[in-house]
């Protein structure tokens, strides 16, 4: 679908579909949606089809897992940035399967599948005991109210890499209850991707929020990925700026006032603090 990808975190893309179904805040700006409109693919909703590919497209990840093993170098593949691996629909069934097949037989490829639908993942999940070392699951998670939701149905399962995208960051996370006081019989969190949301109608990403997800990663040892500001960054104030691109808020975690300005992704660009922050977890 995409080989050399623009998503910072991951070196391939791979949808098995397009399509899927709004299920809670962060969908509300939905890029994808967007996207497909854009194209004309009309894949959006309960009452929407999907939209399927042929052979060649699922020829790809068998040439990128040629290409890694060539070069001695693993590749991540986010699958899938178009849809939602876990949807629950019945006529998602065959090329589920036939994915699992595909990740079966590129052992040199990481398998990103994050969901909004973690609650789907034991029964649709080939695996139950033991994980194939090239499968990462990850769950969205964007505000305190999701993760209380997700990150148990996330984190009982034993793949060899879990992860969340905190992306779009709608609110500030206290994530101590799964990595510091974690129950034993919950499983780790081995990577967290931020980002604010983009796009003329984004939400904005308080500091405090992206900040204070930082520092839990730093103290859990946990790998950190800035993705981007997004459509909004922090500005030192409105002092000869547009008052209408730029936005005061209070920030309940800082206990400050802070000023927004609405800059575009590109601009805002994904530095926190001054720092790129890029860590992502060793392959299993």
């Amino acid at each position: 679908m995409a080989k050399n990808s623009n998503i910072e975190w991951t070196d391939h893309t791979f949808n098995p579909w397009w399509g899927c179904q709004k299920v809670s805040p962060a969908c509300a700006n939905c890029y994808a949606e967007t996207w497909a409109r854009r194209v004309g693919a009309d894949v959006w909703g309960a009452k929407s089809k999907r939209r399927f590919f042929g052979p060649n497209h699922w020829q790809e990840p068998l040439h990128w897992n040629t290409d890694a093993q060539r070069e001695g170098q693993r590749k991540r593949v986010f699958c899938a940035s178009m849809a939602d691996v876990f949807e629950g629909r019945a006529e998602l069934d065959a090329p589920r399967r036939r994915l699992w097949e595909v990740i079966r037989v590129t052992p040199w490829l990481d398998w990103l599948l994050l969901t909004k639908r973690p609650e789907n993942i034991g029964r649709m999940a080939p695996w139950t005991a033991t994980w194939p070392a090239n499968v990462w699951i990850g769950t969205s998670v964007e505000n305190q109210e999701w993760a209380k939701k997700r990150l148990p149905l996330l984190l009982q399962h034993p793949a060899k890499r879990r992860f969340l995208s905190c992306e779009p960051l709608l609110g500030p996370l206290d994530l101590s209850s799964w990595t510091v006081k974690r129950p034993s019989e919950l499983h780790p969190i081995d990577w967290i991707i931020a980002g604010g949301e983009s796009g003329p109608n984004a939400r904005p990403m308080l500091p405090g929020w992206a900040r204070t997800l930082r520092d839990q990663c730093q103290q859990s040892g946990i790998p950190f990925h800035f993705k981007q500001w997004g459509h909004w960054a922090p500005v030192a104030g409105r002092r000869n700026r547009n008052t209408q691109t730029v936005l005061s808020f209070w920030d309940d975690v800082a206990g400050e006032e802070v000023y927004m300005e609405a800059k575009g992704k590109k601009q805002a660009g994904r530095r926190l603090d001054g720092t790129t922050w890029d860590e992502i977890p060793k392959a299993a």
